[in-house]
């Protein structure tokens, strides 16, 4: 039975993470950036300014929802993951180093997408019976489209709660234990025979920490990711610029290799990775997994924000893709490609590859400090995406089911650190690519919207 369901759902992942979806994530991306003149390009210094320049003002917000900064703050702790540790690790050991290429190719159009998504999820926002404002794509279907279009509203909140429990919770978890078992490992101070043990009291800790965090509300959410988010990508960014500045004579060959690898591949990696088509396949896959663009879900958090400006709001978007993906992702591609390790190209590689770069330039007791980093990616993912699936749950059944389903979802946590996760993680990632259909279609039906705020915001705001 097992089997049957795990040959079923490696049919139904590699269409929805393959070529047509691709092409659809990429098509739709172009043609909000073709019709916006390409503003995350003419936009950015703006962007920037709105985005990082705000991030100092201390502020209070509303009842019922958190400050801009907090709101990107939530988002990016559900898309800077373990994704940006191992995912671009086996972008490279399979499609070379001409992957990273396609990587920041996707992240440039990817930015435009997630600014549209977050404008209409702002824009089209509501209040639930609590008080707090919901939104993302099921509320801007339901309240943008016609009523025969609302069947889509109602498939991606079921693919959102069925995706988080494995994407965000069980995975991360499981990355987590792995991490820190790994470490104690290496210290000495536990046995392999007391692993299970220290998994399951670590399963414990996290289901309890996490029930605290999202039982307290958007706001406590908020409080703490724009702690834990900003501490955790410091963190990793100075050992990243470690490894960078230690190897800065290396930095004009490992650019050139990323570049000639996007269109030949064979010339980097000796023939072991010679389709151009298979190294831009990975580095698009890797983009958009890790930035969310195109999936819809980061727009769930921006919608929180206590702000009445959706376009202002939207930069903050372009500006989430920016970090996670061209800053975060391109480090670790460095990290891998500027240490001198040796790539298993053709095979499969994760974290692994990453930590070893970090080890091979530092020495060993730097492995402490990428399980804190890995741990605090992890663990800002599982807070992001509690949200995500609750506010998902809440559009299909109603503000009473979201402490049960928080309850629920933080004791998945244990199961993450005790068990073998090979099929929830593979099934949570089909239904992870399959939100992206239903949120595609909306974003293109009501691109019209968007772009029509846009034109008035910047009309209005007389600036950049």
């Amino acid at each position: 039975m097992l089997q049957t369901i795990e040959k079923i759902n490696q049919v139904v992942n590699n269409f929805i993470w393959g070529v047509p979806a691709m092409v659809c994530i990429i098509g739709v991306g172009l043609y909000l950036s073709i019709c916006t003149g390409f503003l995350q390009i003419r936009k950015f210094p703006y962007a920037m300014k709105c985005t990082i320049g705000r991030m100092f003002r201390k502020r209070e917000a509303s009842d019922g929802a958190i400050t801009p900064f907090q709101a990107v703050c939530t988002a990016l702790a559900a898309t800077v993951g373990t994704g940006n540790i191992a995912g671009v690790a086996g972008a490279i050991a399979i499609g070379g180093p001409g992957a990273v290429f396609w990587m920041w190719v996707s992240a440039l159009l990817g930015m435009c997408t997630k600014f549209t998504e977050v404008t209409l999820a702002v824009h089209f926002r509501e209040k639930n019976s609590q008080g707090d404002w919901v939104g993302g794509p099921m509320y801007y279907i339901k309240n943008g489209l016609k009523k025969h279009w609302h069947w889509l509203a109602y498939a991606f909140a079921l693919f959102g709660v069925l995706a988080v429990f494995g994407t965000g919770n069980a995975t991360q978890v499981n990355t987590i234990t792995a991490a820190i078992n790994s470490a104690l490992l290496n210290y000495h101070m536990i046995s392999d025979a007391v692993v299970p043990t220290s998994s399951l009291i670590i399963g414990i800790i996290i289901a309890l920490l996490v029930a605290l965090i999202l039982l307290g509300g958007i706001k406590r959410i908020g409080n703490v990711t724009e702690k834990l988010v900003p501490l955790m990508a410091l963190l990793y960014i100075v050992l990243s610029l470690g490894v960078i500045l230690m190897n800065l004579g290396r930095v004009p060959g490992v650019l050139g290799s990323i570049i000639s690898g996007a269109f030949r591949p064979s010339s980097v990696t000796g023939g072991i990775v010679g389709s151009m088509f298979l190294s831009m396949q990975k580095g698009v896959a890797r983009g958009i997994f890790s930035n969310e663009a195109g999936l819809g879900t980061g727009s769930i958090a921006h919608a929180c924000a206590d702000t009445q400006k959706p376009v202002k709001q939207g930069l903050f978007g372009v500006f989430e893709v920016f970090m996670d993906t061209i800053v975060i992702c391109t480090m670790t591609a460095l990290v891998i490609l500027l240490s001198g390790i040796e790539v298993p190209y053709g095979a499969a590689a994760g974290a692994e590859l990453t930590i070893s770069g970090f080890t091979t330039v530092y020495g060993n007791w730097v492995s402490i400090f990428t399980a804190i980093a890995m741990c605090c990616f992890a663990f800002s993912t599982i807070i992001g995406w509690g949200l995500y699936g609750a506010r998902c749950i809440e559009f299909l059944f109603g503000t009473k089911v979201i402490k049960p389903f928080m309850v629920v979802y933080s004791l998945v946590a244990i199961v993450g650190a005790t068990v073998n996760l090979g099929l929830i993680w593979s099934i949570a990632e089909t239904f992870n690519g399959l939100m992206a259909i239903p949120n595609l279609i909306a974003v293109f039906l009501l691109s019209g919207t968007a772009f029509k705020l846009t034109k008035e915001y910047f009309k209005n705001e007389g600036r950049a």
